[in-house]
């Protein structure tokens, strides 16, 4: 990974919790042109965004994906399961999943799960990746919601488990459409009243649909940007929040993307002139420096990982000197990081 997408974070400026109340988390605000700081709170990002301003979020619900089960042996598994797959298996649900540890998940393993639930190990892809066959009939579903545990990430310490915040906070309020596997952090910030606030001033929503996956949060592990694969992941953009962007964009005003996940959503739609095609499909495109960004026109973020694909993507908006050093001053003035920390606005 270049050293441009490497910085210093104390560890105990990790976020462990949410703030206490959502839109009460502190704001840095960037401006694009100038490179100047701005330092306030989410509740007054209203005062920050102009009338006539699109804001466009993702609805996608964080499922409780995380099955801890036993193999013949007695030894304990964890797998978290990312997305059915088409199943070559009769009527098994067939799904692709991140599982541990791998000398436990061999081929044609068994995996006993509460309820008595068995699942087979149809295929080991490498580095942590599975394809898994439940029992035919299996309601997979039902299983995750009376089993499942919310899969928070490995950064936020819970050695017992998820705390009942989570269950609640590691949801946005726009969590819709179930199929995430981490919550799009930036939509964790906005509460009702500072939505109320929003319309208030002229600024519209438009909800779109990414279910976050693997390819959000895998490192970039070569030295050559060029050179990582990131996963596709499952998008839909709604009729009419395509149609609210493209009249937007015709009248001139700006679109602001809540969150990296949005963006990559909207950037892998867009077709030349800013227009976004509605409908399903894979969000596919790997932003790096260089990009050329045919939608957004700002961008509402929270702090990211050292080496993660999302760091190169708000540095690909921003610029690699201007989000070192906000980072840096971020640091400094002692910010709190990853999915529970603070936001940025950068435009």
């Amino acid at each position: 990974m270049p050293s441009d997408f490497h910085f210093e974070l104390p560890f105990e400026l990790i976020a462990q919790v949410p703030a206490e109340a959502r839109d009460q988390a502190r704001l840095l605000v960037l401006e694009r042109r100038t490179g100047t700081l701005t330092h306030t709170r989410v509740d007054a990002l209203p005062r920050h965004l102009q009338p006539g301003d699109l804001l466009v979020v993702n609805d996608t619900r964080v499922v409780p994906a995380r099955l801890f089960g036993r193999v013949a042996s007695g030894g304990a598994v964890e797998v978290l399961l990312v997305r059915p797959t088409v199943a070559p298996h009769g009527d098994a649900p067939t799904w692709s999943c991140l599982g541990k540890p791998a000398r436990r998940l061999r081929p044609n393993t068994t995996l006993r799960f509460p309820s008595g639930t068995e699942a087979t190990v149809v295929e080991a892809h490498g580095n942590g990746h599975y394809t898994v066959a439940f029992a035919p009939g299996t309601d997979v579903a039902t299983l995750l919601q009376q089993h499942g545990e919310i899969p928070l990430p490995p950064y936020i310490r819970r050695p017992d488990g998820p705390l009942p915040l989570d269950a609640t906070r590691y949801q946005t309020i726009f969590a819709a459409a179930p199929g995430a596997i981490a919550a799009p952090t930036a939509g964790l910030h906005f509460t009702d009243t500072l939505l109320g606030a929003l319309r208030h001033r002229g600024i519209e929503v438009a909800p779109l649909t990414l279910h976050v996956g693997p390819g959000t949060f895998l490192p970039v592990r070569t030295g050559d940007l060029r050179a990582h694969v990131m996963e596709p992941e499952w998008c839909d953009i709604p009729a009419a929040s395509a149609d609210a962007i493209r009249v937007a964009k015709a009248a001139g005003r700006r679109i602001v993307a809540v969150g990296t996940t949005t963006t990559r959503a909207l950037e892998s739609a867009a077709l030349p002139g800013g227009t976004v095609q509605p409908g399903s499909r894979w969000a596919d495109c790997f932003i790096v420096p260089g990009h050329s960004f045919r939608v957004i026109d700002a961008l509402f973020t929270n702090f990211h990982l050292p080496g993660s694909t999302l760091l190169t993507l708000v540095s690909a908006f921003a610029g690699s000197d201007a989000i070192r050093d906000a980072y840096a001053e971020a640091v400094r003035r002692r910010y709190r990081f990853y999915s529970y920390g603070d936001a940025m606005l950068i435009q």
